[in-house]
Formats: structure tokens, sequence, C-alpha cells
């Protein structure tokens, strides 16, 4: 399971759903939260629980071995 660097999630986020071409409600809709969640972890005005960060690690475990993302 990836490491996630809490001071580089808002980029990694945005890299990730850049590379798989997803809006932000795309990506709230596959992590199962609101597009608002989303736009508050872009934008560094909160911080995702351990519960979100593990989804969204479940995801992009999925999606690496899928070969939709490279990080």
């Amino acid at each position: 399971m990836m490491q996630l660097d809490q001071k580089d999630l808002p980029a990694l986020f945005k890299k990730v759903r850049r590379q798989l071409a997803l809006s932000q409600e795309g990506l709230a809709r596959e992590l199962r939260v609101s597009f608002t969640t989303v736009n508050r972890w872009e934008n560094s005005q909160v911080k995702p629980s351990q519960l979100a960060k593990a989804q969204f690690e479940t995801f992009c475990s999925r999606m690496i071995k899928q070969g939709k993302l490279k990080l």
C-alpha cells in the first residue's frame, strides 16, 4: 500500500484526477464522498480522514493495477 504524505495530498489528488481524466465530481463518485469534500481536499481547506485516505489508497492501487494510473 502506498504511503500518503499529508502535505502533498492536495497535489496528489489533483495529479490522480487529471491522469484519470476525472472531474472533481467524478473522483468524488469513485471515492463515495461529496464533490465539496474533494474540492476542499484539493484546496487544502480540510484534511481527509484516515478512512478517506485508505479509500483513496485502495482506489489508486486498483487504478495502477489496471494500468490506468502511474504515480
